[in-house]
């Protein structure tokens, strides 16, 4: 199997436990190094696990030690840490979105390819039991041809439980970029690659008040649009419908659904890795629950790196990849677009949709 691909975290904040718990428990992986503006968070992390060592980030880029940089910085740090990363000769996987916008996106992957390096990006909850048991299902044709989706995110706002919000509110942020690529991640895993969309935005409060932490009670700007919603035509032909919004109390609306000739499938939430899929086949009448077929069991944040470092040893596309990650931000800016102009965007980009998963203990 060869020596395991020793990763290097920038960026010590909320997400990085989860990552740095799951690449210490995995295969073909090891954590090696923390890095973090703050040195102390940085320390805090590493101290979790032996002979994980907290250090500057420039020394993350610089140690030859470090194979690849696992980019867990906020949006608005996406590209430029990623760029000093790949000219530093180290492969790059980043949390979502790849990059703030696709000019962005578009210099990170020219720069890994001139550098011969690889670039993966979360989400990578679609390589788990959830999106990869619906996946098959529509492989095999349960509810026949895809002809729509559904597609609903809801919530009242990150400032509620988040001690340091603004950057969900800056650009970079809003609910189509900080929660749309796992609904369109699973929407292209699905249905295959997008290209036209429209859509409408709007910014109900032009302020937002953390709710928690040593802040709390602190009032800070809102700059992007909080509600979105939007209408996807998938190359396969198959429409989507899409809602995304900070400002909805609660909601019953289904996470993901398909529909399709014969039948509907009920998609779990895709932020997720497991969850029940279930099925309504119309010769049946009534819904089944289906049992897992394919994916990732047991599967945590970091699996989409450990997917990388094994695509690295076959020589085959990692499935949470670059150009997947740089058509879903095209995708998101689209959106906007469209909302902002009243027109219909044609997507330009496309991309192919990633080898399917397994069932894998």
């Amino acid at each position: 199997m060869g020596e395991p691909l020793s990763v290097g975290i920038v960026g010590a904040g909320k997400i990085s436990a989860a990552y740095a718990t799951t690449l210490t428990r995995l295969p073909g992986v090891a954590l090696t190094r923390v890095a973090d503006l703050d040195p102390a968070r940085a320390a805090s992390l590493a101290a979790q696990y032996p002979g994980v060592l907290p250090v500057p980030v420039a020394d993350v880029l610089s140690d030859p030690a470090v194979d690849l940089v696992l980019n867990l910085t906020v949006p608005q740090a996406h590209a430029d840490v990623a760029l000093a990363a790949l000219a530093a000769g180290k492969h790059v996987y980043g949390e979502k979105p790849l990059a703030v916008t696709t000019a962005e996106a578009r210099a990170v992957l020219d720069a890994a390819a001139r550098a011969g390096r690889t670039v993966g990006c979360a989400p990578d909850t679609v390589l788990g039991t959830g999106v990869q048991t619906a996946r098959a299902a529509l492989a095999a044709g349960d509810i026949g041809a895809p002809v729509a989706a559904t597609a609903f995110m809801v919530t009242p706002g990150h400032e509620r439980w988040h001690p340091d919000p603004e950057f969900y509110y800056r650009p970079g942020g809003g609910p189509v970029l900080d929660m749309g690529p796992y609904y369109l991640t699973a929407l292209v895993t699905l249905l295959g690659p997008v290209r036209r969309v429209a859509g409408m935005a709007s910014t109900p409060r032009s302020t937002r008040t953390i709710g928690d932490g040593p802040r709390a009670g602190e009032v800070f700007p809102v700059l992007v649009p909080t509600h979105q919603t939007g209408v996807l035509e998938h190359a396969s032909g198959a429409i989507t419908t899409l809602m995304m919004s900070f400002d909805v109390w609660a909601g019953r609306l289904p996470r993901i659904e398909v529909y399709g000739a014969e039948g509907t499938l009920s998609v779990p939430d895709p932020n997720q890795f497991a969850g029940q899929v279930q099925l309504f086949r119309g010769a049946e009448g009534e819904w089944a629950e289906v049992p897992e077929r394919a994916g990732y069991r047991g599967a945590a944040r970091g699996y989409g790196v450990a997917d990388l470092a094994e695509a690295l040893r076959t020589g085959t596309t990692p499935r949470a990849n670059g150009e997947l990650a740089y058509h879903v931000l095209d995708v998101m800016e689209c959106l906007s677009r469209a909302a902002e102009t009243a027109t219909t965007v044609t997507v330009e980009s496309t991309c192919a949709i990633p080898d399917a998963v397994p069932l894998t203990p």
